[in-house]
């Protein structure tokens, strides 16, 4: 291939990678009604919307046109990624865009609806052989012998979103806010997977000067929250998080403490307790994640509350239901693992029916 042809293939990818496919632009804010809190609106930006249901939709896309822009993907070379979640069944999804061949090298028992949905997108998958944390090794070596691209969503996405050009999930929020009773939140709330979600969210509040504050909630065996508040950078935890999409057992490179004003650690038992409310109460069909940021909208709606602070709060809707229908929103899968969502869900019902909020201080 030619340097002008190669050049004109890069524009097209990168035209096609934009605006191809049923982009939802903006996502929607959705506003959330807890009638005991008054003077104070919850918003939940709704990134399900994207075309394969999931935040990681906007943090792939960015990573595709980073790396078409830079020529570490060409018309010739395959994409590989390890992941089991979201990431692979975006990355599949723009792969199939550009007639590219996309492999997700995943972890032993993945679920079978993961593994349909990268199918369905135009991928392909291959279970590990080695254990889950050796897996993002065994891709990168996978990508080498086949003269691949590793799509590193943990290394490089932080960069590819503050290069990307488009607007951030902060830039819409603060668009859609306009002409809203509180158009500047006292707080957004987001959680950390690879962070470039509250990278980028921090980097917009301080660049604007804005006086919103940025939370992240945290889950158990995450190692988010100890190294923010020890300042330790290397902190490690080695257990995986049990809430898909957030949590580490490692500080990754786009995780960036310094633009976070306050984290929140949730205990895996509370985000399905959320989980559940959102569900059953709200009608609203998201994942595990979200009922995290639920859980830490909570604790500061009742800071707020308290203080007699009026003005809104924004979370995000990270995915749907339906790829958890079978695990979180199973009563069988959370028992096996020893949770139980039960007094999480009396105080969230409590807090939405009279304001108080206990902290939800129950054995984990």
């Amino acid at each position: 291939m030619t340097e002008e042809h190669s050049n004109a293939w890069a524009a097209e990818a990168i035209r096609r990678v934009r605006e191809g496919g049923p982009h939802v632009t903006p996502t929607p804010l959705r506003p959330l009604s807890l009638p005991a809190i008054r003077g104070i609106d919850i918003y939940l930006k709704d990134e399900s919307a994207h075309p394969t249901g999931s935040m990681k939709y906007r943090l792939v896309r960015a990573m595709f046109c980073e790396a078409i822009a830079s020529g570490a993907i060409t018309a010739d070379r395959p994409v590989i990624a390890a992941t089991s979640g979201a990431v692979a069944v975006a990355g599949a999804h723009f792969a199939s865009l550009l007639g590219l061949d996309f492999t997700a090298v995943v972890p032993a028992r993945t679920a079978a609806e993961v593994l349909a949905r990268i199918e369905g997108e135009g991928g392909r998958w291959q279970v590990g052989e080695q254990p889950p944390a050796a897996v993002q090794e065994e891709a990168r070596a996978l990508a080498e012998r086949l003269g691949g691209h590793f799509l590193d969503h943990f290394t490089d996405v932080e960069r590819a979103m503050a290069v990307s050009g488009e607007p951030t999930i902060a830039d819409e929020i603060f668009v859609q806010l306009n002409g809203e009773p509180h158009p500047v939140p006292e707080w957004i709330v987001a959680g950390a997977g690879t962070g470039a979600t509250s990278a980028a969210v921090g980097r917009h509040l301080r660049r604007m000067g804005h006086p919103t504050r940025l939370a992240v909630v945290d889950p158990e065996n995450s190692a988010y929250f100890p190294a923010w508040a020890s300042g330790c950078g290397d902190y490690t935890t080695g257990m995986p998080s049990r809430i898909p999409g957030i949590g580490r057992p490692r500080i990754e490179p786009g995780f960036l403490p310094a633009v976070i004003d306050l984290m929140i650690p949730v205990p895996d038992a509370a985000s399905i307790a959320a989980l559940r409310w959102l569900r059953t109460a709200a009608g609203i069909e998201a994942g595990p994640a979200t009922g995290t940021n639920l859980w830490g909208v909570c604790h500061l709606a009742a800071r707020m509350s308290e203080a007699g602070v009026h003005g809104s709060i924004v979370t995000v809707i990270g995915d749907t239901a339906d790829p958890y229908l079978n695990t979180h929103l199973d009563p069988s899968w959370v028992r096996a693992r020893g949770l139980d969502p039960a007094p999480y869900e009396a105080d969230i019902e409590r807090f939405v029916r009279t304001g108080y909020w206990p902290a939800g201080q129950h054995p984990a």
